[in-house]
């Protein structure tokens, strides 16, 4: 009984060992819009929310960092801190200024804002603008991304037009900040292939979607994930999940380009290493509930009994860890 004993104290030893190991290539990355702004609930954080997600990084032992450091941490094969998290906010709304630049720079919390420069050039009461972008530049706390110029669907726009809408944003960036960013965040979290190749090609080191699970070394690199935050999925608990997740680690996912040309699709993906809690593995979809998986060696294969409607389309897949947190996988359909 007691060598029995032993054993499985070894065993668990190990394996958090393996967990804390997996966890030095790994970052969480949280993405917000809107904050304080009741009107737009799916995309609003209330700032109560806001500062209660400050207080649990402040507080949880979390170390965040520029989002540039982490992916060049992660594209150079450099070792990251255990609960390594990154901010990011999305399109430059007025309330980034108003409500989330006072309380995260008080906290001496840097984060990215992704721009979308035609909105950011006509101005309104709604956006920033350049005059307060440069501002919080200057703070050092803030790094800027794109989002392109017209935040238009990309995957729905032939190369050509993808490129055009690159190069309007590069140039309004390079007017306005001196130069241009080197990180896209995907309008709507859509990304295609052919999109991807543009993106590439353009010039960008990585691009962010809005699916949700930590980025690792192996995640690709133009489709790299980020917990969105917003009043329901904004709640203290919940990002406090987010926040300590580790990454499932998926590589070989199929099909490989998010916009489906057969739906449903025969989804899978393959997990690299030795993955505790796979007993437990359970996967979502947003448009079916729990969907079908199959173990097959390292490979999962997740089978949804109904097409993803037009639009977009998520995927969670989650399994234990046996040190109290969560693994996470998520993936994000488009849907012609």
């Amino acid at each position: 009984m007691r060598v029995r004993a032993l054993t499985w104290a070894l065993a668990a030893l190990l394996t958090v060992a393996t967990s804390a190991a997996g966890a030095a290539d790994s970052a969480v990355v949280f993405t917000y819009h809107r904050f304080g702004d009741s009107r737009f609930p799916n995309a609003n954080t209330r700032l109560d929310q806001l500062e209660a997600h400050i207080a649990e990084l402040k507080n949880g032992g979390y170390r965040v960092l520029p989002l540039p450091d982490i992916v060049d941490a992660l594209t150079n094969g450099r070792p990251l801190p255990d609960k390594a998290v990154a901010l990011t906010i999305d399109d430059a709304w007025y309330t980034v200024w108003e409500h989330a630049w006072p309380r995260l720079q008080e906290a001496g919390l840097p984060f990215t804002v992704f721009v979308v420069t035609d909105e950011t050039d006509r101005g309104g009461s709604d956006y920033m603008g350049w005059d307060r972008l440069r501002e919080m530049v200057a703070s050092g706390l803030v790094t800027i991304g794109s989002q392109g110029a017209g935040h238009p669907h990309l995957p729905a726009l032939s190369a050509a037009s993808v490129a055009e809408d690159l190069a309007r944003s590069k140039a309004r960036f390079g007017a306005e900040l001196g130069r241009a960013p080197d990180l896209f965040a995907w309008p709507y979290g859509e990304m295609s292939l052919e999109a991807a190749a543009i993106i590439r090609q353009a010039g960008f080191k990585a691009a962010f979607g809005q699916h949700s699970g930590p980025l690792w070394a192996k995640a690709d690199r133009w489709f790299l994930p980020r917990f969105p935050l917003n009043e329901t999925y904004g709640e203290p608990e919940r990002f406090r999940l987010a926040a300590r997740s580790l990454p499932l680690p998926a590589v070989d996912v199929s099909p490989a380009d998010p916009k489906l040309t057969v739906n449903p699709p025969p989804f899978g993906f393959t997990l690299e290493g030795d993955v505790p809690g796979l007993d437990h593995l359970a996967c979502y979809t947003s448009h079916d509930g729990r969907a079908a998986t199959e173990r097959l060696g390292e490979r999962i294969e997740v089978r949804m009994s109904k097409p993803i409607p037009q639009g977009r389309g998520r995927l969670n897949c989650t399994a234990p860890s046996l040190d109290g947190r969560w693994r996470w996988f998520g993936w994000q359909f488009t849907v012609p």
